[in-house]
């Protein structure tokens, strides 16, 4: 899963054709972003099987939190009070996001969890047109219909039928996500935020947060947990959070936003993948076919809200397990952010 994070990344153009190796470097990069957040849906099943919910949400995030503050003290910049605050805030929601995400894992199938999620692409550009009062195009519509198609399909598995608890989690996820984006985006348009220590923030506060809530949980997931558990949460943690942020900060500043949007969209696929290939779970026609809709859809309203001239940057940190960017317009020419 995918992990929000802030919008102030100033995607420049791609590398030009002579540096050929230097753009399949950056190539190479996002699509292992996209890799590692489609294996974490089974992950971070796998991990809720062994020691529930909480204890997975409250050690993965606090992992996360740890690894990024570390890369936060080497740097030995000044922490502004700002980028704190923002965490703080919006590291509330982003616990809302994922909590609900790894529920829902729980509650359905690894592939339809890494599908459904992705109608946060749809969804973001929807509320934030609501709050802005700006009026979307027939052709973004057409594209939610496919969405909404696929999504009925998906969740029906051999047919239209009662979605399950599970589905019903991560699409609110999806909702709850997007109007964290939009918030997000919105309070950190025109500013420079260090998304470094936005998105280190934000981990914390969700691991501090569940483990309030449910501290007997949490305590009891690390007594009982094995070798195999530590893994998944190491790499639910390490990979798909902290590697992730920093591979996309990296990433960000060497390749066009079209790019980075295309590699990074492909998340739900290696989704299907590990959850069909490594779980043995099987979709059906009815399920590749809303699939295939739910995605084919996401991709199309991505691409018509580009051609609107609205950038919507990758999440940076966002599955169960993910922190999430909001949506921007085109960034003018001028200096990257201090962030990086």
């Amino acid at each position: 899963m995918s992990t929000p994070g802030p919008t102030t990344a100033t995607p420049t153009a791609a590398p030009p054709g002579g540096r050929v190796g230097g753009a399949r470097g950056v190539d190479g990069v996002l699509l292992l972003v996209a890799v590692v957040w489609g294996s974490s849906y089974l992950a971070a099943q796998r991990s809720v099987e062994a020691l529930g919910v909480p204890a997975t949400l409250a050690l993965r995030l606090g992992g996360a939190a740890l690894v990024l503050g570390l890369v936060v003290l080497a740097r030995r910049r000044r922490v502004r009070a700002r980028d704190v605050l923002l965490g703080l805030v919006f590291g509330l929601s982003q616990t809302a996001v994922l909590g609900l995400e790894t529920q829902g894992v729980a509650s359905t199938s690894a592939t339809s969890a890494g599908v459904l999620i992705s109608t946060t692409v749809l969804l973001t550009p929807l509320v934030e047109g609501l709050v802005a009062r700006r009026l979307l195009p027939p052709a973004f519509f057409a594209a939610g219909v496919l969405v909404l198609l696929g999504v009925a399909l998906l969740v029906g598995r051999q047919g239209l039928a009662a979605p399950a608890v599970g589905d019903l989690l991560v699409l609110a996820a999806a909702l709850v996500r997007a109007a964290h984006v939009v918030g997000l985006g919105r309070a950190t348009r025109g500013r420079g935020v260090d998304l470094l220590v936005l998105s280190a923030v934000q981990a914390g506060v969700g691991a501090v947060v569940v483990t309030v809530l449910a501290p007997g949980d949490v305590l009891g997931g690390v007594r009982v947990a094995g070798p195999e558990q530590w893994l998944l949460l190491a790499h639910l943690a390490v990979g798909c959070t902290a590697f992730a942020f920093l591979a996309q900060s990296w990433a960000l500043g060497r390749a066009s936003a079209a790019r980075t949007s295309l590699l990074l969209g492909t998340e739900p696929l290696w989704a299907v993948g590990f959850g069909v290939l490594v779980a043995g779970e099987r979709l059906g026609p009815a399920g590749l076919l809303g699939a295939a809709l739910v995605v084919g859809g996401a991709a199309w309203g991505r691409r018509v809200e580009r051609e609107r001239g609205v950038v919507a940057p990758p999440l940076l940190l966002t599955p169960p397990g993910r922190p999430a960017s909001g949506p921007s317009r085109p960034p003018a020419p001028g200096p990257r952010s201090r962030s990086r």
